[in-house]
């Protein structure tokens, strides 16, 4: 029996405010179509103090709107202060956790639990191992080709574990110790004074010919141009792949999530929702390069957008 296929929303990864934050999630919850929505401070543990508070509201109101919720886990853990909150998060029994570091992985080992696109999984093995220890969905790297991907969902599906792949949304490429984001602008890490909330879907970054290159995000950096699948959502399904990751920016997400829900439902071709999203994304092209063993920021196929 072929399972239904979820969409799913990954963690905002930029440093909204507190407001613009809840609001999006309120937003999320009453209008998008989305099955599963995962929340967390994922990127900078500094930046997770300004939405404690506004955490128990959004999670009850996803809730109360039928979505599943999921508590994301950082993906970098380097100070006690910090594992001292993934004990906690590990802790929390009334939801399930998305693991993004082998230290949760290790945490949560013997009980449900899923592992997020932070963790590498590159390999049948390593699949295996984690399935093992517990993880009932795994969200594979986005820099995997199809052909790979295939592969681990087909080891996936022996172990009963679903397939994540994200169809939407830049690129997690790297996580750094050091925040370039404060470096940028003079500043150093510790007395950031939270710089990274002027880009509210990134930093751009050009190379010395004043080329687009990437995006970075305090600690991390993210690619330039915005993943988009929508013209690969049969063949993705076809694979075993189950669970349909859109990563949320400021652009109309919940318009993003009604288009791919028309694509995963065939109300509209793939080609189509992949044109307007491009029209919705002026400040950058749509990519899909690394789903077919090309250059990540390619755009291989279909029209509106980009090629590189």
């Amino acid at each position: 029996m072929t399972t239904p296929p979820l969409l799913t929303l990954g963690p905002v990864l930029f440093n909204w405010p507190v407001d613009q934050w809840r609001d999006f999630y309120a937003r999320i919850a009453d209008e998008a179509p989305v099955d599963v929505v995962t929340l967390g401070e994922v990127v900078c543990s500094k930046r997770a103090p300004f939405f404690e508070d506004a955490l128990p509201e959004v999670i009850e109101r996803l809730t109360a709107a039928g979505k599943q919720v999921i508590l994301a886990s950082p993906i970098l853990v380097t100070t006690e202060r910090e594992r001292a909150a993934v004990r906690g998060l590990v802790g929390t029994e009334d939801l399930l956790v998305e693991a993004n570091d082998l230290g949760a992985v290790a945490q949560l080992a013997g009980r449900p639990h899923l592992v997020g696109p932070f963790v590498n999984v590159y390999n049948e093995a390593t699949l295996a191992w984690l399935a093992a220890r517990g993880a009932t969905a795994v969200s594979l790297a986005p820099e995997l080709p199809a052909p790979s991907l295939k592969a681990l969902a087909a080891e996936a599906a022996r172990h009963g574990v679903a397939v994540e792949a994200q169809v939407f949304g830049r690129v997690p490429l790297a996580i750094s110790a050091r925040c370039y984001h404060a470096r940028a602008h003079g500043l150093h890490k510790d007395g950031c004074q939270f710089v990274c909330g002027q880009d509210a879907d990134g930093m751009d970054v050009e190379t010395l010919d004043a080329q687009p290159f990437l995006a970075v995000n305090g600690l991390q950096t993210l690619s330039h141009t915005y993943l988009c699948l929508a013209s690969e959502l049969d063949e993705l399904r076809a694979m075993g792949v189950s669970r349909f990751r859109l990563s949320p920016h400021t652009v109309d997400m919940v318009r993003v999530s009604s288009l791919f829900r028309d694509a995963l439902d065939g109300r509209r071709g793939g080609a189509e929702v992949a044109a307007e999203l491009a029209g919705m994304i002026d400040r950058a092209p749509l990519a899909n390069g690394f789903f077919h063993d090309r250059a990540g920021a390619a755009f291989v196929g279909g029209d509106g957008a980009a090629a590189m």
